[in-house]
């Protein structure tokens, strides 16, 4: 299996942006946290982060035929983007939505996920758990739709 793992805007801020909010980890620990994971589970990732919603949907849409499942934080996108979950229901990938943060304990623009409509499911909360918890949620749907 093989999973491309999106990252939005201001995600290359972990680490230095409000730790208070989204924790002290880096975007380069979170995924090495991840591919030490993957590696138990024989799971091929790849990791992308653009602050463009553009370069988001290319990376969508050439995800065909080369990824079995995307996980997605699309960080403040997320609330916004017709454009990246239209560009999820066009490409036939699963995909998972992962928030560092509990989205629906925050600002109410927070709360309502425009990309979440063309997901599998969502993860939010868990802080940089939410990544390894979003591939186990793709290693189980594959298994179970197998």
């Amino acid at each position: 299996m093989k999973v491309l793992f999106l990252n939005g805007p201001n995600l290359n801020l972990l680490g230095q942006r409000e730790p208070e909010i989204y924790g002290s980890m880096t975007l380069s620990d979170i995924e090495d946290m991840v591919c030490q994971h993957a590696e138990k589970h024989k799971v091929e990732v790849v990791f992308y982060q653009s602050n463009h919603e553009g370069e988001l949907v290319t990376q969508i849409h050439q995800a065909i035929g080369n990824y079995d499942y995307i996980i997605l934080n699309a960080a403040a996108y997320t609330h916004t983007s017709i454009a990246i979950k239209d560009a999820i229901t066009g490409v036939g990938i699963n995909a998972i939505e992962i928030h560092l943060t509990n989205v629906h304990a925050r600002e109410s623009y927070r709360r309502k996920s425009i990309i979440g409509q063309a997901c599998v499911g969502n993860i939010s909360g868990f802080g940089a758990s939410s990544y390894i918890l979003g591939l186990e949620a793709a290693i189980l749907h594959d298994k179970a739709n197998s």
